[in-house]
């Protein structure tokens, strides 16, 4: 378990304007929309996207296959849980190939209006191709349907990729927060502010 503290950032953004226009996705990927009977898949994808990743040392569920499973089943058990904010994009570059999972999100809706994103995860070897950006905006899409307000998300500060994608769609930092490696604990602000610990 990591020793180290790591700044965070809670983000929110608008979702009362015009939100940023769903694209299509780079030839031989499709969007998989949220079912029951995928969140092993899901787990697969956010174990592969986060096992290796800066996530995945402040929180080491994210670095274990089993613990990747339990977050799905968390997340999905929860009654605010919203399939519309969650998607899985799939890679099959030919008809006869079998499709290989390579993105993830999942959403939960909050009191007063708040979509709040739980991961964003693509897997290392498809990433670069804006699959992040899409899942999130297609998050966004989802939210806004589901009647929230704005959207809000937790990332680390030193993933500035991810940093820079979010202020690019239009999210802005609202807080700054410190969490310890491996269980994710708030180590400051000592509050009671309860956010999913939802890598990004």
């Amino acid at each position: 378990m990591s020793e180290r503290t790591y700044k965070r950032l809670r983000m929110q953004m608008l979702l009362s304007g015009q939100l940023p226009a769903r694209g299509p996705l780079p030839a031989g990927y499709r969007w998989l929309p949220w079912r029951s009977l995928l969140m092993e898949r899901h787990a697969q994808v956010k174990w592969r996207a986060f096992r290796e990743d800066l996530d995945g040392q402040v929180f080491s569920c994210l670095s274990r296959a089993d613990g990747c499973l339990s977050l799905m089943r968390e997340i999905a058990a929860q009654r605010t849980f919203c399939p519309q904010a969650s998607w899985m994009v799939a890679y099959q570059p030919e008809p006869d190939w079998p499709p290989a999972d390579v993105g993830t999100i999942q959403g939960i809706l909050r009191s007063g209006g708040t979509g709040a994103i739980q991961n964003i995860g693509v897997v290392p070897e498809h990433r670069g191709l804006g699959l992040g950006r899409a899942l999130l905006v297609q998050a966004l899409h989802g939210f806004a349907e589901s009647g929230m307000a704005t959207a809000a998300l937790e990332v680390t500060a030193e993933n500035e990729v991810a940093v820079g994608l979010y202020q690019d769609l239009g999210f802005r930092t609202t807080e700054v927060l410190y969490r310890r490696g491996g269980t994710g604990e708030l180590v400051y602000p000592q509050d009671n502010f309860q956010f999913d610990t939802g890598p990004s």
